[in-house]
């Protein structure tokens, strides 16, 4: 572990352009991650093929454990890297089922980008809001899926929304949504004085930025509460709801007037401490410390290829 040698794998179908290209060295190409030969891989994803080499440490791409394919274990990975207690319990559970898995608790990786930009934002915050003579920031990030997502519903709702309360609303869709809505919610933007439309490729600067955000379900929504922030979704199928709910998008409005609840604000308190408490900037030294004690314990698994 004390080499400096890393290669990220980009998934070029899925993106079409790394935002680091100029800063990182990276492939699109498996064969490349073979020949590289890497001691560990670290995984965002839920698969990574048998057959490359190296400790296979999965490490999660968010928080949202009420989607049906976040507790299943498909037997790719030697390490789980939970963010906090809530997924430690359940997986230590199932690796004490299955036997050919460890787990840790480190905390989630992109927490420490947002402990150390936190407040990079707010003067362009405080601009934007003086130049729309608006008070306060709201975030719309639903997420892509046809069958979760709050894009076909909620388009009138935000407009009555941005019309009748002192906000401002940024729109900013998943990579991944489909071409029909983004052109039409693009087209809303430039008709609309009070929403502005995001290119950005990702939503955390405009979560860092917003006071409120509005989504269905998605993984966006525990990172948003993770900075103690309240959210409010249309028709989330979480089973476990920590903020506020809507079933019908008329009641958008109510919503937003009553997003100071305490009671709500006190789960959002729960969430912090249990889904991921790790605010220190240091989790990524812990990703590195236990994939080596790993090592050091279990050492390399066998070639598979």
């Amino acid at each position: 572990m004390d080499s400096t040698s890393v290669l990220w794998y980009v998934h070029a179908p899925k993106i079409s352009h790394f935002p680091l290209d100029d800063e990182l060295r990276y492939t699109t190409s498996i064969q490349d991650v073979y020949d590289f030969s890497p001691d560990v891989i670290f995984v965002p994803g839920n698969i990574v093929p048998y057959y490359l080499p190296g400790v296979k440490i999965q490490i999660f791409h968010g928080y949202a454990a009420e989607k049906k394919d976040h507790w299943v274990i498909r037997r790719y990975f030697d390490l789980y890297l939970t963010q906090g207690p809530f997924f430690t319990r359940k997986f230590t559970e199932l690796s004490q089922k299955y036997k050919d898995f460890s787990v840790v608790e480190t905390g989630w990786s992109k927490q420490d980008w947002i402990q150390k930009h936190r407040n990079d934002f707010d003067v362009e915050k405080k601009e934007l809001l003086a130049n729309h003579k608006r008070g306060k920031l709201l975030l719309y990030a639903p997420t892509f899926s046809k069958s979760l997502t709050s894009l076909p519903h909620i388009k009138t709702e935000l407009v009555n929304l941005v019309h009748q309360e002192d906000v401002v609303l940024l729109i900013k869709l998943h990579p991944l949504t489909k071409q029909e809505w983004v052109d039409e919610y693009k087209q809303l933007a430039t008709q609309e004085e009070h929403i502005v439309w995001l290119d950005d490729f990702d939503v955390t600067k405009a979560q860092l930025m917003a006071d409120v955000m509005i989504s269905d379900t998605s993984s966006t929504v525990y990172e948003f509460l993770l900075l103690d922030k309240p959210v409010i979704t249309l028709r989330t199928i979480a089973k476990d709801i920590y903020w506020n709910n809507i079933e019908d998008p008329s009641l958008l409005i109510d919503a937003y007037q009553n997003i100071d609840n305490k009671e709500i604000a006190d789960k959002r308190k729960w969430v912090m401490q249990n889904y991921d408490p790790y605010t220190d900037g240091q989790v990524c030294r812990r990703m590195l410390d236990a994939a080596a004690r790993y090592i050091e314990q279990h050492g390399y698994p066998e070639n598979e290829s």
